[in-house]
């Protein structure tokens, strides 16, 4: 009988952990399953249970959402070797070029800026200015240290994927004044 108990959820908890994946990468698959396992109700679980499930989620998350719990749930319906429950994911057209929607003009982006700094709010405008001049994510901004400052760059390792971030020298300026006025 095919049913996810603590004891395989933990198993299955050092298993990733052994396979060095991410602090967060663990705690998302894990709740992914154990969402799974409260809305299953400790049923049997077989492939028609999966796919209800799969049809649930459609209904209530957006596929990229989706995608990403089945992609948790097949892991560890690979991990405990139950390959037949496995699920396919959404397939999802991807966009060559994003829509001008979705860009920050020059404007919205000045506008931002002005309004962090008429709130006085100093940490908000700089990593404002760190995120958009550097192109990095708000993830990455732990790797934008004061020694990488000193070197005009950073390297980044996020996500499994490690590059090199050059910091343009008005931006290294403004934040060594700001890492000076903090100590």
């Amino acid at each position: 009988m095919r049913q996810i108990s603590q004891e395989k959820i933990e198993s299955y908890r050092r298993y990733l952990f052994e396979e060095e994946k991410s602090k967060f990468t663990i705690e998302k698959y894990l709740r992914d399953v154990k969402s799974f396992t409260e809305w299953n109700f400790n049923r049997e679980i077989d492939k028609t249970i999966v796919l209800s499930y799969k049809s649930y989620l459609l209904e209530h998350y957006a596929v990229a959402s989706v995608n990403s719990i089945l992609s948790s749930l097949n892991s560890f319906f690979t991990y405990m070797e139950w390959f037949e429950l496995k699920a396919k994911v959404i397939k999802i057209q991807n966009q060559v070029f994003s829509s001008n929607e979705k860009e920050l003009t020059k404007a919205e982006y000045e506008r931002l800026l002005k309004a962090a700094k008429d709130k006085k709010n100093e940490r908000l405008y700089l990593l404002m200015q760190t995120i958009c001049s550097c192109g990095i994510r708000v993830s990455e901004l732990q790797y934008i240290t004061v020694e990488s400052l000193q070197k005009g760059q950073s390297n980044i390792n996020c996500k499994g994927k490690r590059r090199k971030v050059f910091l343009p020298n008005a931006l290294c300026k403004i934040l060594k004044k700001y890492v000076k006025n903090r100590k």
